[in-house]
């Protein structure tokens, strides 16, 4: 599955530097500020073009953040259980979910993820749709840059399906 048409402009760099820039302020944002931005963002692309392609364009920007995340932040020097265990603790630290391998099958490279807690959708009404799009490529960048393999990854439960806990299904394209 690719992502992206045209090269990125985004650079890590391009985050700045927040300690310096947030004196006082910090580096945290609460959920409400981080979703407030999320959702509505989504609901104009929805609006301004459709729901599907909206829906792309969050997982094609969630695979380029996890692939930025991955290079920059995590440990990818370890075999798979070290790289799980890293990326664990990492999306614990930035409070951005608590990850659970389910099901893994490492001869395939395909897997059953959950995240619970997740930043995306943990509390939201029940709509009867998955909607952790951004999760979808975000999980499938971070997976691509530790195994030089792209992914596909699909939410199968969601917190707005009536779910506790959003599960994802990732599998090897090879």
């Amino acid at each position: 599955m690719i992502y992206e048409s045209k090269p990125s402009q985004f650079t890590w760099e391009s985050l700045g530097n927040i300690n310096e820039g947030r004196k006082n302020m910090g580096s945290d944002v609460p959920v409400l500020v981080y979703r407030l931005l999320q959702y509505t963002l989504k609901d104009i692309l929805a609006r301004e073009y459709d729901e599907e392609t909206s829906s792309r364009l969050f997982r094609a920007a969630g695979h380029l953040a996890g692939k930025e995340l991955a290079k920059n932040v995590l440990d990818l020097s370890g075999d798979f259980d070290f790289f799980i265990a890293n990326l664990t603790n990492k999306l614990m630290e930035l409070k951005i979910g608590i990850l659970r391998m389910e099901r893994m099958d490492m001869d395939s490279l395909s897997f059953t993820l959950t995240v619970s807690e997740d930043l995306d959708c943990s509390g939201l009404p029940i709509s009867g749709k998955t909607v952790c799009d951004y999760d979808e490529g975000f999980i499938a960048g971070i997976l691509e840059v530790y195994s030089g393999c792209q992914f596909r990854v699909k939410e199968i439960d969601c917190w707005s399906t009536g779910d506790r806990t959003c599960r994802f299904a990732a599998e090897s394209l090879g």
